[in-house]
Formats: C-alpha cells, structure tokens, sequence
C-alpha cells in the first residue's frame, strides 16, 4: 500500500507506485497508524504518565473499529515503555506494535527504528500537534459523518415499518 498524506480536505491522498488517488477516509482497513505516547496520547509528563489528552484513547478506539493498526511509536524504553503499554490497555488500547513495524519484528542493528507506517501523529510535528478531535476531523470529516447517520436512520425507520406492517398483517391473518 502507499503512504496516505493528510491534506485537510475531505479525502486523503493515496500515493501509489507514482499515482495519485482521492482515498474517502472512511476505509482504514490495514492502514498503519504510528502514534507519540507523551505530548499525544498524554500530556508530556516523561519520565512519568501524564493526563490523559481530551478524546485520546477514545479517538483510537474508533480508528481500531475502522481497520486501522495503531502503532506505538515512542522515544519510552524498558519500565517506562511498559508502564506507558499497560496504562493504554487499562484504557482499551492494544497496540498492533510497540516501536515496531509488525509485532513478529526482531530488532537488530540491521533494522531501522523508524517506524514505516501511513499515517504519523506526534505533538512534535510542525505546528504541534492539534489535538485529537481535530485529528478526528481530518480522518472522518464533519459530512462523511452526517452520511452515515443519514443511512443509520433511514434504515431504521425501514425497519420500524417492516415490524410494523408485518406484526399488522400477522393479525390481519388471525
């Protein structure tokens, strides 16, 4: 797959084999998504935990439900890598890897650190790091959002009637 660029629009770019493709962020499926621990999914308390950043952990919830693979991408070693692993699984994040590409890889000196995934969040990028209800709003914008509510409703209401009219017909029949 290629590299996805966020260009603050409705869609993203996908960049593929020299192609350019309008990809609907709606469809994270296999996406990697590396993420910054302190200054991002915390606030920047190192080498303790911070508080936890407003819609964090829910944010990546949602990005996990959609297909992405969430990568922990962090500067944290040893105790304090473990510690920042466990206070996310406490608050439902499990990492498809932790400073690795997939979880299977064995790091060594032939291997580079950086991480090789789609999408990067750190609060270290240029112009900080937003905040994760506008990182939201750059994958899943305002309109895509109210489209899929749209459905949910129509759709409800198309079973409301079908229950409806078949429990009056049922009785019509008795």
């Amino acid at each position: 797959m290629g590299k996805i660029k966020i260009n603050f629009s409705n869609n993203a770019i996908l960049v593929k084999f020299g192609s350019t493709y309008n990809l609907p962020m709606d469809d994270f499926n296999g996406i990697k998504i590396a993420v910054d621990f302190d200054g991002t999914i915390v606030e920047h308390q190192y080498p303790e935990i911070g508080k936890e950043k407003l819609f964090a952990f829910q944010t990546l919830k949602e990005l996990e439900k959609k297909g992405a693979r969430i990568i922990l991408w962090t500067f944290r070693t040893g105790k304090e890598l473990e510690d920042a692993v466990s206070f996310c699984r406490q608050n439902g994040i499990e990492f498809y890897a932790v400073n690795k590409n997939y979880p299977e890889e064995v790091q060594d000196e032939t291997v580079s650190r950086k991480i090789d995934a789609d999408i990067y969040i750190d609060d270290k990028n240029i112009g900080g790091f937003p905040g994760w209800s506008e990182v939201w709003q750059m994958f899943y914008p305002f309109e895509i959002q109210q489209k899929e509510a749209e459905k949910r409703i129509t759709s409800a209401r198309k079973n409301i009637f079908r229950r409806l009219f078949a429990r009056k017909k049922r009785t019509d029949e008795n």
